[in-house]
C-alpha cells in the first residue's frame, strides 16, 4: 500500500510565484482605470465654453446732465438778480411829486404808466418794479396815481360810437285755419270718387262728409271723413286730395282755410 504513495513537496514558492502575479496585474488594473477617469474629466472640461467667472460691479452713471443743469441755473441766478435792479416800464413818466420835473402837456387823464421810481426805469415790455437786490415785483407805491409825462403827448381820437346792430325782421307766425264751412262751391276741380266694390256688394249708400284744410295756394293737405258710412269714407278721403280748390285771400294775402266737403254714393 506504501508503495503507491508519491511524496509531495513544498508549495511555497508556487503560492508567492502566483501572489506576486495577481498584485502586478492588480496594480495594473488599477493604474489604467485612474488614467480612464483623468483622460474622461480633461475630455468633459474641455467641450465646455470658456465662462468667465469674474465678478462684474454695476456702476450707475455719473448724472452728467442733472450737474450741468444745475451749474446753468447757478450761472442764470445772478443774471436774474441783475435784471430785477432796475425797474422797467413801457413809457418814462416822471413822478408829479418831483417839483423840478414840469410836465409838457397837461392832461385831466391820469396815465396807466406808473411814473419812474428814485432808482430810474428803462423802456421794457412791462412795468414792474424792484424791492431789493431782487425783490419781489410789486405795485406802485401810494402818491403816483398821476405823473407827468415827459414823452410825447398821447393823441386821443374822437371815436365814434358803433351803429347799433339791425333789429332782426321778426318772421310771421303761422297763422290757424279759417273756417269757411262747406267748400263745396269754391272747388275749382272736384273728382268724383270711385264707387267701392264691396260696398256694392253690401248696398252700401249715402253722402259722406270729409273735413278738410285748403292751404293759400288751394291744394288739400289734410283730410278725414266725419260722417257717412264706413265703406264709403276711404274713397271719400282719396277724392278729397285731388280737388283743387279757390284760394282764400284775407287784407289781399291768401290763408288757409278748414272746411267740409260732401260726396253723394248712389246705387244704380
Amino acid at each position: 500500500m506504501f508503495d503507491s504513495l508519491v511524496e509531495s513537496g513544498s508549495h511555497k514558492e508556487d503560492i508567492a510565484r502566483k501572489g506576486s502575479f495577481f498584485l502586478g496585474a492588480a496594480a495594473i488594473y488599477v493604474v489604467i482605470l485612474v488614467g480612464l477617469a483623468v483622460l474622461s474629466v480633461w475630455a468633459y472640461n474641455s467641450s465646455l465654453p470658456d465662462e468667465s467667472l469674474e465678478l462684474t460691479t454695476m456702476v450707475a452713471p455719473v448724472p452728467v446732465q442733472q450737474q450741468q443743469e444745475q451749474q446753468q441755473q447757478k450761472q442764470e441766478q445772478p443774471k436774474q438778480q441783475e435784471q430785477q435792479q432796475v425797474a422797467t416800464r413801457t413809457e418814462l413818466v416822471a413822478s408829479s411829486l418831483d417839483p423840478t420835473k414840469v410836465p409838457e402837456h397837461v392832461s385831466a387823464v391820469a396815465s396807466k404808466v406808473p411814473p419812474v421810481p428814485p432808482g430810474g426805469a428803462v423802456i421794457g415790455h412791462s412795468n414792474t418794479d424792484v424791492s431789493g437786490p431782487a425783490g419781489p415785483i410789486g405795485p406802485p407805491g401810494p402818491g403816483t396815481g398821476v405823473g407827468v409825462n415827459t414823452g410825447p403827448a398821447p393823441v386821443i381820437k374822437d371815436t365814434e360810437p358803433e351803429p347799433p346792430p339791425p333789429t332782426p325782421t321778426p318772421r310771421p307766425k303761422p297763422t290757424a285755419p279759417i273756417s269757411q264751412g262747406v267748400l263745396n262751391g269754391k272747388a275749382i276741380s272736384k273728382p268724383q270718387p270711385p264707387y267701392p266694390p264691396i260696398a256694392k256688394a253690401a248696398r252700401a249708400s249715402g253722402t259722406v262728409v270729409v273735413a278738410i284744410i285748403v292751404d293759400e295756394s288751394g291744394r288739400v293737405t289734410s283730410a278725414h271723413a266725419t260722417s257717412g258710412h264706413p265703406l264709403l269714407q276711404q274713397a271719400a278721403v282719396q277724392a278729397a286730395y285731388q280737388a283743387r280748390f279757390t284760394p282764400t285771400l284775407l287784407s289781399g294775402q291768401p290763408v288757409k282755410v278748414s272746411g267740409f266737403i260732401t260726396y253723394n254714393f248712389v246705387l244704380q
